[in-house]
Order: C-alpha cells, then structure tokens, then sequence
C-alpha cells in the first residue's frame, strides 16, 4: 500500500518503537516512592524537559495528556471560560464543543483563502465581558493553511481574552516556537509526529486555572488525573527529539513532491482546485477537488488501487461528511462532498506520486467518459 494520509496518522518511527519497548520492559509506576517508581518519574520528566526544550516552554507548563483531542477539551472546558470564540475552520473536538458548552460561543468566518480576520477577531471581542477564551488552530488539518496565530493572540490578549492554539498539525512540519507564538495554551499529539497513538500534551501558563476534566490522584500537577502513559511519553519524546531533521526534509523534498501533484493534476484537469493552495501553508498537504466525483467514491477507488488518502479529517469514525473546512472557504455542498486531502510524509517517493497522480488522471478520465 502507498500511505498518503500522514495527517491522520503517521507511522511510528523504529526509533521510536525502540525506546517504547525499552520502558515498558524498565516498568514503574511514576507515582510510586520506590526504586522502580522512583525511575519512572525521572523518564517521565526527562521526557518532560526534551519536549519542553524543543517547543520553549518550560517544563512545568507542559502537562500529558491521552492526545490531542483531551488536550483541547482540558483547554476549553476546564479553565473555567465563560465565553469561548473559535473559528469555523477547527477540528471535531474543538467545534462540538459548542454542543454543551453552558456559557457563549462565537464562530469566526474565514476567507476563501482559509484566513482568520484579524477584524473579526477585534470587533467581535469588543465590548466582551467575563472570562473569554479564543481557540485558533495553528495549521489546519485539512488544507494545511497557517494562521497568523501571534497577531490573533496579541489581538485577544488586548481585550482581555486567554489565547489557545490547536498545533497538532503543525508540530513536525514547520518550525515551532510557544514563547514567540504569544499564546497561552497549546495542544499536541504524538501520532502526528511519528509517534504512538494516545498520547498527547496540553502546554498551559501556570498561572491558568485548570480542574481535571475527571476525578484522580493529582498527577501532572492536579491538572491531568491517572497513571501516565510512561512508554507512550517516552516514544513522544523520541519523535520530539527527531523533528530537527524531519523539518528539512518537509521543507524541501516533501514540498517539492506535493507540488508536483499539485502541477501535474492541474496540466491534465484545469478545472480541479487545490483549497488552500494561494496561502501559506503545511509543506505535506494538498486538498483536492475532482469535480462531480464522490469523496467516498474517490476514497475507494484509490484503496482499490493500493493508496490511502482520506476525505476530510479522519477522526469521526470513519464517517465521509462534506468537508466543513473547504465549505468554510466558500466550496459549495457538491464541491465539499468531492474533496480528498492527500498527506505526504517523510517516507514519501517520487514512485509513489508517480501512483497517486496515474490513479488520479484515471478515476478523472473515467468519469468524463
């Protein structure tokens, strides 16, 4: 199979792997006061500080979680928000928050380019009262368009607003820095990064209130209640470690294959579109429309021929939904339910976009006849 879906998931490095099976063959509780407790604490903090290291921030801001979707419902649920602005564009687990959130919810529009309006973002906190939260994510999961997150930061900070920014998609593809980003919280997860599934971090201010979503011993500072995953914080911290030479090969050879798809598709279908493509954006993302074709039927086809892409996020369940993202860009209902997104990753070779183009051209040509 050739895997062009590194968004949803991106395979465990052996490195990784490697340093998983290492501690959970050590053991221990971190909790624990014994010996082999004792160990485990100092992998989970050392574990801590890598981490913290490579994203500046301090270690104690830096709180596990069981991934990226717990770390943005600690964020916006349990900080004691009255009043939560998001914009249209975020992920399942940051919009149906608006389901059961007891106070006010505001949603920002976005551009056909995918961009947040700083304007927006000023008008509508004029005037707010009580304690607002505004969640941006850093790179969209679907388009891969970056937002000028330090701007819309520097924007809620002067009304008075918390800032949190949802840079699970970003983390391993563009340079990241928390200290500059001028955000208050920040949420990652592991499997985006060649890591294990389950893991994730909520980096959080300490001076932010926040109660555990559940009920448990006090672990990470009160903040995150259970046993932490140690194995799995281990392995996140492996693939912390090796985001270093993972940016140069995004930014170069990886960019450089995915606009290639991009170019090829384009001189053989003029009327496909590539959402996102005029803004900045993930060096491994490219959301096509092939127009009059299903998503779903586009999913199969390509796993008929040995490739897997996705429609859309691929965190509901395996459901194919209109795009919400691209719909949020000015897509119509028929374009947003005949949108794929292809994911490149470091594994990624020219023999497998030879593939994915061919199929591509194939399924396109089948349904013009």
């Amino acid at each position: 199979m050739i895997y062009l879906d590194h968004n949803a998931t991106a395979p465990a490095r052996p490195e990784v792997m490697a340093e998983i099976m290492r501690v959970m063959n050590i053991g221990g509780n971190p909790s624990s006061v014994h010996t082999i407790g004792r160990g485990a604490r100092a992998i989970l903090e050392t574990s801590r500080e890598n981490i913290a290291r490579q994203v500046t921030c301090r270690p104690g801001q830096l709180v596990f979680t069981g991934g990226g979707t717990e770390a943005n419902n600690i964020a916006l649920r349990a900080s004691g928000m009255d009043h939560l602005v998001f914009s249209s564009t975020e992920h399942d687990s940051i919009l149906n928050i608006k389901d059961s959130f007891p106070g006010q919810v505001d949603i920002l529009s976005v551009d056909d380019k995918g961009y947040v309006s700083p304007d927006e973002l000023s008008q509508l906190l004029t005037g707010a009262r009580g304690r607002v939260l505004v969640s941006v994510m850093l790179a969209n999961n679907e388009t891969g368009v970056i937002q000028d997150v330090k701007t819309l930061a520097g924007i809620a900070h002067e009304a008075g607003a918390l800032f949190h920014c949802d840079a699970i998609q970003a983390l391993g593809k563009i340079p990241l820095d928390f200290q500059d980003s001028g955000t208050d919280m920040m949420s990652f997860s592991a499997h985006k990064i060649y890591g294990p599934q389950g893991v994730g971090a909520l980096i959080a201010r300490e001076d932010i209130s926040i109660s555990p979503l559940f009920a448990g011993g006090g672990q990470e500072k009160g903040r995150r209640a259970g046993t932490e995953n140690l194995a799995g914080i281990a392995g996140f911290a492996e693939a912390v470690r090796l985001i270093p030479e993972n940016l140069q090969t995004m930014a170069t050879t990886v960019r450089k294959l995915r606009d290639r798809i991009e170019q090829d598709i384009s001189r053989h279908a003029p009327d496909a579109l590539f959402y996102g493509a005029q803004s900045d954006r993930l060096p491994n993302t490219t959301t096509i429309l092939m127009p009059g074709v299903a998503s779903e039927t586009q999913v199969m086809a390509f796993d008929l021929d040995g490739i897997c892409i996705s429609s859309g996020a691929a965190c509901s369940s395996g459901k194919v939904k209109p795009s919400h993202v691209v719909s949020a860009m000015g897509a119509s209902r028929e374009q947003a339910l005949s949108t794929i997104r292809v994911s490149l990753g470091l594994t990624t070779t020219e023999s497998d976009i030879d593939s994915f183009v061919a199929a591509w051209i194939n399924l396109y040509d089948r349904n013009r006849k």
